[in-house]
Formats: C-alpha cells, structure tokens, sequence
C-alpha cells in the first residue's frame, strides 16, 4: 500500500536496480530472440545452432543376436557453446520463476530473518534442480540400461563418445546451470562475503562435469552426479524443514543426511577406483592411449601388475613376500609390495604351458 503524499520511484531505465529487477524479464526477450528466429527461414539456421542440439552421429546398435539398427546419437562439439548459453538464460527464468511464485511466497509466511531468508532460497533453488536431475538421472539409467556396474568402462570409448539426445541434453543443462550461479550473484544482490562458496562450488561442479564430458566419461559422471545430488537433496531438504520450524523431523533427517553424505563419499570412491583402476586398465595396451580422434582419454597411468605374479580373478588383497633370491638383507626380512587393487585376469596360456 503507497503512503498518501509519496510517490515511488522507478529506477531510471539500464540502471543497476533496473535490471536487477527486471533481469527475468530482459533475459526471457533474448531468449525469444531465438525461439522467434526459428520461425524465419532465413535466421532458421543460426538461431537452431542456439537451441538445437548438433554433432549428431548415426551409430549401428545392436538389437538382437546379429541384428544391427542405426541409431541418431550425439558427440561433443564446439557448436555446444551456443547451446550452453542459451539453456544459461533459460535457467535464469526458471530461477526467477522459483523464486518468485514459490519461495518468496512461502518466505512471507515464515518471517525469517535476513541471513536464514538467503540461505532459505539458495536451499529451495538447489533442492528444485538436484530433484530434477536426479529423476532425469534415474531416466537415463532405466533407458541406457546402465545397471551393471561393467557398463561404466566397458565399450569405451567407441560407445561412450557417442550418447543419446536426452544423455546428451543432461549434460548441456548440468553446464548451463552451474554457469548460471555467477550472473545470479548478481541479480540477486549477493553480498561479497557469501561470493566465495557459491562460487567455490559452482567452479568444481563445472570442472568436474565439463572434464567427463570432453573425455567421454559420462556414464561415470552421470552415476556420480546421481549419488551426489542425493546426499545434497536430503541436505537441503533438512535446512528448509529447519527453517520452517518443523525441527522434530529436521532432526532425524539430519541423522539420514549424515549417514548418506558418508555413503555418497565412499560409493564415489569405490566406483572411480573400478573404473579406473580396474576396468580401464584391464584394457589391451594398445587401447590405453591419448587419442583425440576417437575420443580415447584411457591414458594407461593406472597401476599395472608385475609380469608371472597375477592374483586370481576378483581377489583384492596386499602380498608382502620375500624378493625373489632375496631372502634376508641384514638380518631383516626383504619385503615386496606384490599387487594392490581388484584384477580379474586370464591365465589360459599359463595354464596351457603348466599342462
């Protein structure tokens, strides 16, 4: 309600205040620029390089015992620029459209104050983006049929460099989003000390993401990314039921919180050491090389083991021992550290040879 005998005023157009309340709005228009531009055959095909994903590849796939059926898939390409920026602005209006019809709406019924309001949005603003991709995660696993845990190196990279529209698509709005977080600090008036961690995060999910993406570990990434994401929905689920005073249950889901964050840790562990300490590196040699053509990033940096002293297949263990003609040096037992890590190995010409 404006109090009689004042008048409020509009900041003067392209001002800081100006489009700080209106960036929503500024930014949804240039995103119309390019939709628009898809109506026009003459701006057709520069505004489709903004919207439409390219690099796209015909693959033949399997789908039955000998039968083989060529199937659209999608690489990585320099024309996914133009596709990041795009979905950059498309997340500053879902942003805004969150923050707007929802959580200012439930702000106003709960009255915090100034540093619980801020931490309030960013949970909200966190918590609708790790939902959404986790049901778009739990979608592609169901599709690609990625249960085994074997799909995450085997094949690669022949079949990891080229994935499906919506795996694809995935990782364009993973990229989008995280970038979006820096021009959101300032169209949400973040204050120079709370820069830093949003920033600090924001930068290792962008490292992180953009690194398995241009190395073709997206299957990887994408069981990271879901393990992740749940740790941190429960998280933020905790903060926003804490906020809203509903502490009885914010207290037990802490508890669940605490027990996944350590669960999403090791589980991260146990599944980049399989894939690249285990399966990668169970490659033939050949195929652990830099290639750029082929997309091959499967350097051969992982351990290997020593000739004539393999474990037996799916044992992980440690074998100290005594160096081969070595036994004793001084008195004290010569020890060996033998192999460490998970092999599963094939001894036919051994056998044949022991036979």
């Amino acid at each position: 309600m404006v109090v009689k005998g004042k008048k409020t005023k509009n900041p003067p157009v392209l001002s800081h205040e100006f489009v700080i309340q209106n960036h929503a709005d500024i930014v949804a228009c240039v995103a119309m620029v390019f939709v628009v531009g898809l109506m026009f055959q003459a701006s057709s095909p520069a505004a489709s390089v903004f919207i439409a994903l390219h690099h796209n590849v015909t693959v033949p796939l399997e789908i039955q015992p000998g039968v083989f059926q060529d199937v659209l898939q999608y690489t990585q390409g320099l024309k996914d620029i133009p596709a990041v920026f795009f979905y950059l602005l498309i997340s500053v209006v879902i942003h805004a459209i969150i923050q707007e019809y929802l959580l200012d709406k439930v702000n106003k019924k709960l009255h915090l104050s100034k540093v619980k309001h801020v931490k309030f949005n960013e949970s909200g603003q966190l918590l609708a983006f790790y939902l959404m991709s986790l049901v778009w995660a739990g979608d592609i696993i169901l599709r690609e049929n990625l249960f085994s845990v074997a799909a995450l190196w085997e094949g690669y990279p022949l079949h990891h460099a080229s994935m499906s529209f919506l795996f694809k698509f995935f990782f364009i709005i993973q990229i989008s989003y995280w970038l979006h977080i820096f021009p959101e600090l300032y169209f949400q008036k973040t204050k120079r000390e709370d820069w830093a961690p949003r920033i600090q995060y924001a930068c290792l999910y962008l490292a992180f993401i953009v690194g398995a993406y241009l190395t073709s570990f997206t299957r990887l990434a994408l069981f990271l990314l879901f393990v992740q994401y749940l740790a941190e929905a429960v998280f933020h689920t905790c903060r926003i039921l804490d906020y809203a005073e509903k502490t009885a249950v914010a207290s037990k889901l802490f508890r669940l919180g605490d027990l996944l964050f350590v669960l999403a840790r090791l589980s991260s562990v146990i599944l980049a050491v399989l894939t690249f300490w285990f399966g990668l590196a169970s490659l033939p040699m050949e195929q652990q090389v830099l290639d750029l053509a082929t997309g091959n990033f499967n350097t051969g940096l992982q351990a290997q083991l020593p000739p004539g002293r393999l474990p037996p297949p799916g044992v992980a263990y440690v074998e100290l021992h005594h160096g081969p003609g070595e036994a004793r040096q001084g008195g004290r037992p010569c020890l060996q550290l033998e192999c460490l890590g998970c092999w599963q190995v094939q001894h036919q010409e051994d056998r044949a040879g022991a036979g």
